[in-house]
Order: C-alpha cells, then sequence, then structure tokens
C-alpha cells in the first residue's frame, strides 16, 4: 500500500513510528509500506529531528507556546472537543498536554467544556475506564468481528474490525459490502501483507468464522488454521469474550458513524481510514495511561506466505484424509469432522482414555472422539 493511496501523513507516521521500535526491520517495513530504502531512512531521519512536523513539506506551527494564554488553552479544548464531539475531559487534556504543550487537569477541560455549554451526556466522556485482561505482546492475539450492518444512500455497508488485544492498535477497518467468506479472505491478507500474523485470532460463533452455537470450523477458519494461525471461538452468548472489540464498535459508533449516510462503500473506507488514524495514532487510551495504541504495536516478525506451506505431523500420529462429505474414518468407525475439511488431512492422538482421540487439523486442535461411544 504505497503512501499515495490514502493520507500521506497518517501512513508516513505509521511507518515511522514502527520503524523506530527496538529491533524494527526498516527494509522488510520499506517493502510492506511500498516504499524504497532511501526514502524511508530519510522520513525517519526526519522524524527524530523535527517530529511529526518533519512529515508533511512544511509546518508554520510553532514547536512550543510557553506563554500561552489560558484563553488560547480554551480556545484549543473547544477546538479539540469540535473535532471530536465524544471524547471527555480526560482524553481532550491529554491531547492539549501533546500537541499546545500545557497540562490542564481533566477536571479543568471538563469545566472549560461546561462554561462554554457543551453537555457531557452519552457523547460526552466521563465513563470510569474498564479494566480488562490484555496479552502481553503485540500480536499474541487479535480479535475480529463485523460491526452489524450500517445503511448507505445506496446498498448496505458492513464495518469489518481487527484489532490487536495488546495494544488495542486497530490492524483492520474495512468497509466491506458484505459478511462473506471471499470479502474477509481479502480484507484479511491486505492486513497481513502490511503487519505480518498474529498467533491467534479470536472470533465469535456466526458466518463466517463459525457456523452457529458450536464455533464450528469453517472454509475461513480452516485457512486461517493452514497460514498458521490459531482460531479461538467465543463462548455463546458471551459477547464479553471480545471485550476489545465490542469497546472498539462502541467507539466506531460514536466517532465515524454519527454523521449523514456515506454514499457508497468508497466514500466509508475513506473516512474508516482517516478515523483508524485518529484513533491509532491520536486518541487518548484510559486503558494504556493516556497512550495511543501505536505507542505499544509493532509488526509480526511472522511474515506472511502467499503459497500454503506443508505441514508434517508426529511419526506417531494417526493421519487420515477427510472425505469431501466431511466424513473421516478411524480403526473402524466413521464420524463427521466437517464439510469445511474436506480432502485435508487430520491426525489423530490417544488420550489417557481407552478409545478417546484427540483430532487435530495441523496445529490446532479441532475435537475430540470417543470411538467407544460410537461402537455403541
Amino acid at each position: 500500500m504505497p503512501f499515495g493511496d490514502r493520507s500521506v501523513v497518517s501512513q508516513r507516521l505509521e511507518f515511522v513510528r514502527l520503524a523506530s521500535m527496538e529491533g524494527a526491520n526498516v527494509s522488510a517495513l520499506c517493502r510492506q509500506f511500498g516504499i524504497g530504502r532511501t526514502c524511508g531512512h530519510k522520513l525517519i531521519a526526519r522524524y527524530l529531528s523535527e517530529g511529526e512536523a518533519g512529515l508533511v513539506e512544511r509546518s508554520r506551527r510553532p514547536r512550543s507556546s510557553p506563554s500561552k494564554s489560558t484563553s488560547q488553552m480554551e480556545a484549543a479544548v473547544l477546538s479539540i472537543r469540535a473535532e471530536h464531539p465524544s471524547w471527555g475531559g480526560r482524553k481532550i487534556a491529554r491531547v492539549v498536554a501533546r500537541t499546545e504543550h500545557t497540562h490542564p487537569a481533566a477536571s479543568t477541560v471538563t469545566a472549560i467544556l461546561q462554561r462554554n455549554g457543551v453537555a457531557l451526556g452519552a457523547m460526552g466522556g466521563g465513563a470510569k475506564p474498564f479494566i480488562r485482561f490484555e496479552h502481553k505482546a503485540p500480536n499474541d492475539l487479535w480479535q475480529m468481528d463485523f460491526k452489524g450492518h450500517v445503511a448507505m444512500r445506496a446498498g448496505r455497508l458492513h464495518p469489518l474490525t481487527v484489532l490487536d488485544d495488546h495494544s488495542r492498535f486497530c490492524v483492520l477497518l474495512g468497509a466491506c459490502a458484505n459478511q462473506t467468506t471471499a470479502t474477509v479472505k481479502a480484507c484479511l491478507v491486505a492486513a497481513f501483507r502490511r503487519y505480518g500474523l498474529p498467533l491467534r485470532i479470536a472470533v465469535d460463533n456466526g458466518a463466517p468464522w463459525g457456523s452457529g452455537g458450536g464455533g464450528d470450523f469453517t472454509v475461513l477458519t480452516v485457512w486461517l488454521i493452514e497460514i498458521g494461525i490459531g482460531v479461538s471461538h467465543s463462548r455463546p452468548y458471551h459477547p464479553q469474550t471480545l471485550g476489545k472489540e465490542e469497546r472498539f464498535h462502541r467507539s466506531l459508533k460514536a466517532e465515524a458513524l454519527q454523521g449523514p449516510p456515506f454514499a457508497d462503500l468508497a466514500q466509508a473506507q475513506a473516512a474508516f481510514d482517516r478515523w483508524r488514524h485518529i484513533y491509532n495514532a491520536q486518541r487518548p487510551h484510559d486503558a494504556l495511561g493516556g497512550g495511543v495504541p501505536l505507542d505499544r504495536y509493532r509488526i509480526s516478525p511472522r511474515q506472511y506466505r502467499e503459497a500454503i506451506e506443508p505441514f508434517d505431523y508426529a511419526t506417531d500420529d494417526l493421519v487420515r484424509r477427510v472425505q469431501q462429505t466431511g466424513v473421516v474414518s478411524l480403526l473402524g468407525c466413521a464420524f463427521k469432522l466437517g464439510k469445511a475439511f474436506a480432502r485435508k488431512v487430520v491426525a489423530f492422538r490417544p488420550t489417557a482414555t481407552d478409545g478417546v482421540f484427540d483430532a487435530f487439523f495441523r496445529h490446532q486442535k479441532i475435537e475430540t472422539i470417543d470411538l467407544n461411544a460410537l461402537k455403541r
């Protein structure tokens, strides 16, 4: 995705922030962002020397304003609130501290808003932050879901969202025309090419990554396993399992979907791209101590391979090929693993209980089979 395809400054900022991470492979990042190494190193040098101002052609904004008056700070607060009407005192105070070189208390910002007649109701922030478990490192787990469907002037929009569990970094925000396997796969491939592969992706039990209440495997999740990603399904009727996705969807609705209906998917995607940059690089997160996701995220060292690589099971595994109907046979018993595994090679490993086997597809356990029950 060359810089010219989307907002130049936001793409450059994402590149240099990722390239500045300890152990970052700058050459690989240049390839993934579609720029030359000379250009990449030049951007990094300008960023280290001048900050974000070095990523634009020229910046007339002063680096510091020690003599800012209270009225100027108040104007900054109101300007930020007007641009982001769902942000409350904590977020705005942190942005003011970062951009205006003054450090108002959150209560001061709230007072400014109230004094100027800005209502702090459902759109006004002020809610106490949630405390949630997070994985230890970026790309240990991504959470993925659709944000329902949104009406446009013509047709429907299905926002596809993917969030890194550790950093809250929005890996993918796609304006999709549908929720089909082909659409999701195309979006994921683009994300994998840019950011590499996570160790695991968590999804709910709906299509196209689940087939109902049991979270059965589908063509899409089988493909994810084939390229080396673990898949986990949330417990039925427990949306809190994907809590960060649920919280992200609330922010998406409040901050990016409140205006007039989009004309088409292209307009929706352009709006999503702008908001995704704000979310990743500018919007303070209480769960991150006021930081932004881009401060904590780094690209995965596990690169996406265009072709599926062969996989070797252990020598003592009982290896079988699944029939076109999804049926497989083991020790004289036939049972169904599902059509998503049609013509795939699976392995069975005995458990501590006689006649009970764990079924594996590549690295992932997919089911436990009790041959004793099948023989009755």
